[in-house]
């Protein structure tokens, strides 16, 4: 692991991991781990969903560490992939309601299928793109590579 670890984040030798897990998490101290079960004064306090609700003015403070989702071996990077079709998806199932447009809604569906089917056509051409460039010109063009492979013998 690497990195600024949450006890230095948090100046506390005595933290509790709130979310996550072990790769990437949220912390606080452990007087502060049960934050949001505190009873709220909500009448007194114009900002209690910013301040703690049990007297204090600072807000409870948060380390967020994320060193071990750098870390590891290189194919660890390869869900980045995935990355524009999470965001398409992502942005199918966070459309705002719109009831009594039905119209609307099924232009938003077919717009954002549209825009699905041609990130899968711009990475399937990417894909085609780099495996035609590797074998038919780099491995093509030596005489070294094309030796037995008569299907490169163009």
């Amino acid at each position: 692991m690497g990195g600024t670890t949450p006890q230095e984040m948090l100046n506390d030798a005595r933290i509790e991991r709130v979310t996550g897990d072990t790769t990437a998490g949220i912390y606080r101290r452990s007087g502060d781990a049960d934050a949001e079960q505190r009873p709220a004064d909500a009448e007194q306090r114009p900002d209690a969903e910013q301040r703690p609700a049990d007297g204090r003015e600072e807000p409870v403070r948060e380390a967020y560490v994320w060193c071990d989702l750098t870390s590891g071996d290189s194919s660890r990077a390869l869900w980045l992939v995935l990355l524009p079709f999470m965001v398409a998806n992502l942005a199918h199932w966070m459309r705002p309601s719109a009831t009594g447009r039905a119209r609307t809604v099924r232009a938003y569906g077919l717009i954002m299928r549209l825009v699905a089917l041609s990130l899968t056509v711009l990475f399937t051409a990417a894909a085609c793109e780099v495996a035609l460039d590797l074998t038919a010109w780099q491995c093509a063009g030596t005489a070294s590579c094309a030796i037995g492979k008569s299907w490169l013998g163009f």
